[in-house]
């Protein structure tokens, strides 16, 4: 079962995982969504969402690593697997692009990126 897509789509207290870089790299990755479901035809939102997801998943798996999390592996593919998709769009975004990707970043955060939560 998944998490509900919060309208207007935004990053609220619900997502924190209380690591406060990871939390404002989120709040980041909800914008670059919500930019390119403003402006589905914007290449630059479409590539700022991608330099920001980029980002956000170094910096995240460094942490990993560096904690040696435990399912690091599984949470790297799952980053490479989103990163994959994203690399193959390309503008205007369709409406099921966009919902894809509000569904995938809430999920992952809520049901992924909680796991890691005080073990990094």
């Amino acid at each position: 079962m998944g998490f509900g897509i919060p309208e207007p789509f935004c990053w609220d207290e619900s997502f924190k995982v209380f690591y406060e870089g990871l939390d404002e790299e989120h709040r980041g990755l909800f914008k670059g969504i919500f930019d390119c479901s403003k402006n589905p035809g914007d290449a630059g939102a479409l590539s700022h969402l991608t330099n920001v997801v980029k980002a956000h998943f170094a910096h995240e798996e460094e942490l990993m690593k560096g904690a040696d999390f435990s399912e690091f592996n599984s949470h790297k593919q799952i980053h490479d697997d989103f990163t994959n998709k994203l690399s193959e769009l390309s503008t205007p975004l369709s409406d099921e692009t966009i919902l894809f990707a509000k569904d995938w970043l809430v999920n992952h955060i809520k049901g992924i990126d909680f796991k890691y939560k005080g073990k990094l």
